[in-house]
């Protein structure tokens, strides 16, 4: 059982002793249940884990913009780095990126793409040698990489405007370009760079290490949310790595498309654990504080709130419980990861927006947590393809009809 925290300023991660209420936990509908029983048992002791060491030292990273380095290993020891290559089922790790992102949503960005886009992409797209030489420090969190596509002018329409470029020079691969948003930028070891080839046309990705000449990452500052996550600028100027630095599955952008379309679905799942965040901060304030000589919890719009709270927090983990199990049965398309996306994302801005109103002025500090959630969820409603982006291409598969363009 997770256990809740104190209503006040959040410093240890201690609960505080009250009765329980008859539902303790916000999985009213017992998904946790469906997991095999060794995956169960994994499953609440990470939970353990991120809600008691996690969750609470967060909130300090989160107000300076700064990223944890010392919890890494703490992280690892739970197999959080190697959640795409340890044989778990597709439920088992979105329940885990709902967790992280219980705890603390700029880490479960951090481990998401760590996990779907970097350890992803190497193992299936890298060569063996590639795999040799970073799996091993990536599954182990003693390496981290970057996942560099997005460019300063080209978002959503990455794929025919990408202007980053790779020209072939003897036995080197030069590459120039710029790119933005980059998500552990500052600190990854190495970068996966996606350039277009002069001499084909072609997109094609890269491994650049990030002591490259050439090579500069400069941190972006003052976000409204995931402020931990250390997201960069990158330019890369006439920076020179070998042939063998191109990943031999990544020849064309097509062969990416599968991970990009995994990568957006687990957003979904950060936004289901958002949204439990949001209950379980609002559930223990309103139990606890007490206003014209009544706990919060007794008047009827409170209850109404924290009811459409677990709702939209249910409903995000059913749908996305469907999504991993078509994941499973390898029938994810693209349509169905970009609903799931919207949905729970503008469902999870709608739980937070609530749960920020319930605390009263109490919601607008991150002493009370509700206002780290409340940066962090238009975060999640905008990244791996915006509301809108993602709503367009749901609408373009069941139409048959493009509003891109």
């Amino acid at each position: 059982m997770l256990q809740e925290q104190a209503a006040g300023p959040v410093t240890d991660g201690a609960a505080q002793e009250r009765a329980q209420p008859p539902y303790p936990e916000a999985d009213l509908m017992h998904v946790v249940d469906l997991l095999p029983t060794e995956e169960r048992a994994r499953y609440f002791e990470i939970r353990e884990f991120l809600q008691t060491r996690i969750r609470a030292a967060s909130i300090d990273y989160w107000n300076r913009e700064e990223f944890p380095t010392g919890l890494l290993a703490d992280m690892a020891k739970y197999g959080l780095g190697r959640l795409q290559t340890d044989g778990s089922s597709k439920l088992f790790k979105g329940l885990m990126y709902t967790e992280i992102a219980r705890a603390d949503v700029s880490l479960s960005a951090l481990v998401g793409i760590h996990n779907e886009l970097i350890v992803g992409m190497i193992h299936e797209l890298g060569s063996d040698e590639q795999k040799r030489r970073w799996l091993p420090g990536l599954e182990a969190f003693t390496q981290l990489g970057a996942f560099a596509l997005t460019e300063p002018d080209h978002g959503s329409d990455i794929a025919g405007g990408l202007s980053t470029t790779a020209r072939r020079d003897g036995d080197e691969w030069v590459i120039n370009g710029a790119k933005r948003w980059i998500g552990a930028g500052t600190i990854a070891d190495l970068a996966l760079v996606w350039a277009r080839d002069e001499a084909d046309g072609g997109i094609k990705g890269f491994i650049v290490e990030t002591e490259r000449a050439g090579y500069k990452a400069t941190k972006i500052s003052n976000k409204i949310g995931l402020r931990i996550m250390q997201n960069a600028d990158i330019t890369l100027d006439e920076v020179r790595i070998p042939l063998s630095n191109l990943l031999p599955g990544a020849t064309a952008f097509s062969r990416a498309n599968d991970l990009l379309r995994d990568s957006r679905a687990w957003v979904g799942w950060q936004a289901a654990g958002i949204q439990l965040a949001a209950f379980d901060i609002a559930r223990s304030y309103a139990l606890d504080r007490k206003q014209f000589g009544k706990e919060l919890a007794r008047f009827q719009l409170v209850q109404q709130q924290l009811a459409d709270i677990l709702g939209n927090a249910n409903a995000s983990l059913s749908m996305m419980v469907e999504l991993a199990r078509i994941q499973q049965a390898g029938k994810l398309e693209m349509v169905q990861a970009a609903m799931c996306k919207a949905t729970t994302t503008r469902l999870a801005r709608s739980s937070v927006a609530m749960g920020r109103s319930l605390l009263g002025g109490n919601g607008i500090t991150t002493d009370y947590e509700m206002g780290k959630l409340f940066g962090d969820a238009e975060i999640l409603y905008t990244y791996e393809g915006s509301y809108e982006i993602n709503s367009m291409i749901v609408a373009r598969a069941v139409t048959g009809k493009s509003a891109f363009v």
